[in-house]
């Protein structure tokens, strides 16, 4: 279980991240800059999510519109949720991450509309667990010791990157993406792809509740 803890927190704020945002003061723009990239480019949950979200979207317009909720969403509460200091369980919220990636690769693979006859809002659906991610950051940068000088600029810094992260990501995400589309393989090999993308989402949860039922043992 402690094992399965500290691989749920993974995805967080680096041990040498850590030290650097809590040892500095004043407006740092470009190193939050560099924070928030790399943040998005380790982060295998987002990245899981975006990588179902763009599965089976052709239209460059259509990428850019669900992209632009998800940004929409994370960003909202990445900055709310530490300028104002709302409090969440981080295992707990990091969990729903999981789960969105689950959520998203189940309706990739129609299971909503076989199962109930109808598919929620695919819009709504990644605004609101961009929400969940951008609060997943949040939590984390809530344990460290924010230095009230410059800390609104810096996480706007910081929020840049992660948007800048994001496109990098989405870049390669996207040429692999149509690489594989243009292979014989890709009908074939959609189906069991996105059975292991929804096992991974559940793998995620499962390891978010364990740290969550270990820390509060």
């Amino acid at each position: 279980m402690a094992l399965a803890a500290g691989t749920a927190n993974a995805h967080g704020v680096g041990e040498a991240d850590a030290a650097f945002i809590e040892g500095s003061s004043g407006i740092n723009l470009v190193p939050y800059m560099y924070l928030g990239a790399k943040h998005m480019v380790t982060g295998y949950d987002h990245l899981l999510f975006l990588a179902g979200v763009i599965f089976f979207l052709y239209r460059m317009k259509d990428i850019g519109t669900y992209v632009t909720l998800f940004a929409i969403g994370h960003s909202t509460t990445l900055l709310l949720g530490t300028i104002l200091d709302i409090r969440a369980n981080p295992f707990l919220v990091d969990a729903v991450i999981g789960l969105s990636v689950a959520y998203k690769a189940f309706d990739n693979l129609d299971g909503f509309r076989t199962l109930f006859g109808r598919t929620p809002n695919p819009k709504a659906a990644v605004l609101i667990f961009g929400l969940f991610h951008g609060f997943g950051l949040a939590t984390k940068l809530q344990d460290l010791t924010l230095s009230p000088e410059g800390m609104v600029p810096n996480l706007l810094a910081f929020n840049v990157g992660v948007e800048m992260g994001q496109m990098m990501a989405l870049g390669l995400i996207l040429i692999v993406m149509n690489l594989w589309r243009l292979s014989g393989s890709f009908q074939r090999t959609a189906i069991a792809a996105n059975a292991a993308l929804m096992c991974a989402g559940f793998v995620l949860v499962g390891f978010q509740l364990t740290g969550y039922f270990a820390t509060s043992a």
